[in-house]
């Protein structure tokens, strides 16, 4: 969906939201690429985290997952996102096939904490997965 800045990048995030946060800062500072970033938190701490990390919008629960999947043109997360009662238990299979139904490109990080694992996803670390996302992205606009 077009917007002033171009992109909406919809970023979900649940517990402390840490992949969230990092994610959102990595890509304000490659400042190449505009893109509205909206971030969604599945509960308070994770949307005030990216919110504090520069987001330019900011909702939490099941409810703004399902109306900012519909309006995504990439949406980011934990591979999680994809799983009812993943997150411990934060996910919910409203806000899972929300994500998996929208049309948005979907760029997801295999953090092990959800219980995925990903065969040959290797062993990289969370900032490592994180650039690769915002690679990706920036290339594909």
């Amino acid at each position: 969906m077009e917007n002033d800045k171009g992109t909406v990048i919809v970023v979900i995030d649940g517990q402390g939201g840490r992949m969230g946060s990092l994610f959102i800062e990595r890509w304000k500072k490659q400042g190449k690429v505009q893109a509205e970033i909206v971030a969604v938190g599945t509960n308070s701490a994770a949307t005030s985290a990216m919110l504090k990390a520069g987001a330019d919008k900011a909702a939490t629960g099941e409810n703004p997952v399902v109306v900012n999947a519909r309006k995504a043109d990439y949406i980011v997360g934990p591979i999680g996102i994809l799983a009812a009662d993943a997150l411990l238990g934060e996910v919910t299979a409203v806000m899972a096939e929300s994500v998996a139904r929208s049309d948005a490109s979907k760029l997801l990080i295999p953090v092990n904490s959800c219980g995925f694992y990903v065969a040959g996803a290797g062993g990289h670390t969370l900032s490592e997965l994180v650039d690769a996302a915002v690679d990706m992205i920036g290339q594909s606009i």
